[in-house]
């Protein structure tokens, strides 16, 4: 077994594991460290076949909200199609060094943005719909993570805890089974990149019943906090090296824009531990006696 091979199913485990515990964060976790030695050109086909199945069945389990919700996703899974499409034409076309560094600069707001607990509600649903489908139809099959600003459209929107997830489940198969089949066109599906599926499969299987495990004894806002947190270390590192790899920056000074996430992140966490900072800003921490569903509604 090669190292590699080692390494993406301990990250996919880790990956799994958060999943478990928030409802979602696979790709989020992933991504940024499987890039570190894989190309999206082979890991993205990969998650996109693993997560059509898991979408579907989150919407199985959900379909009775399907006709709640759908008059107000369809606008959003309307905008996808044309962003899978510009998506897929991106990595197909562009360098994989410099999809690297796009992704992680697109991600990285998002991570911080989670970790930092923001929550503000959106109000014209219907006229954000297709500009919001179309940039995460990009986001998808360009980097297959769409949970953090999925989290950010679909959180505070006065959903139940079945037509959140429903929505959920309703737009992530569509974007996932879109980028497939656009994925499958653009000749992306190859066998390397399904030689991975098996790798990483194990991991969901054992991962999500750990993370459900324990979100039972850590506070469901203290363990997403510090798992955004880890993320954004990643992603930073990411950065750097990817910095340092184009020659964008040379030497050592390319980590110092991990050094300076890792000083906003860490007052982000001081933030967040200290008592009586900011406690009117701080969100409501779901008690542990909750069930999966109102979980991931409130942490999403």
């Amino acid at each position: 077994m090669s190292p590699n091979v080692i390494y993406l199913v301990i990250i996919t485990l880790l990956a799994a594991v958060v999943n478990g515990g928030l409802g979602y964060g696979f790709s989020s976790i992933t991504v940024p460290l499987a890039l570190l030695f894989l190309s999206n050109r082979v890991l993205n086909p990969a998650l996109v076949l693993i997560e059509v199945a898991l979408n579907a069945y989150v919407l199985f389990v959900n379909r009775d909200a399907i006709p709640a919700v759908w008059r107000r996703v369809a606008p959003i899974v309307i905008g996808l199609l044309p962003g899978v499409a510009v998506g897929t034409l991106i990595v197909s076309r562009v360098s994989p060094s410099w999809l690297k560094l796009w992704t992680y600069i697109i991600l990285l707001p998002l991570i911080l943005i989670q970790a930092a607990g923001y929550r503000r509600p959106i109000r014209a649903e219907r006229s954000i719909g297709l500009p919001f489908g179309l940039g995460l139809g990009v986001l998808y099959s360009v980097t297959t993570i769409s949970g953090p600003p999925l989290a950010v459209m679909l959180n505070n929107q006065g959903f139940g805890k079945r037509e959140f997830r429903a929505s959920l489940g309703v737009i992530r198969l569509a974007e996932s089974t879109f980028t497939a089949v656009a994925y499958l066109s653009a000749g992306l599906i190859t066998t390397t990149s399904i030689s991975l599926i098996p790798q990483i499969v194990p991991s969901v299987l054992v991962g999500v019943p750990i993370g459900a495990f324990l979100i039972r004894r850590i506070r469901t806002e203290t363990f997403r906090r510090l798992c955004m947190s880890f993320d954004a270390w990643v992603v930073a590192f990411g950065v750097s090296s990817v910095l340092r790899d184009l020659k964008i920056v040379e030497g050592p000074s390319a980590y110092l824009f991990l050094a300076a996430v890792i000083l906003i992140d860490a007052w982000l966490l001081w933030r967040f531990f200290s008592p009586g900072i900011h406690a009117a800003d701080r969100p409501a921490v779901v008690p542990v006696q909750h069930s999966a569903d109102e979980r991931v509604k409130n942490v999403s």
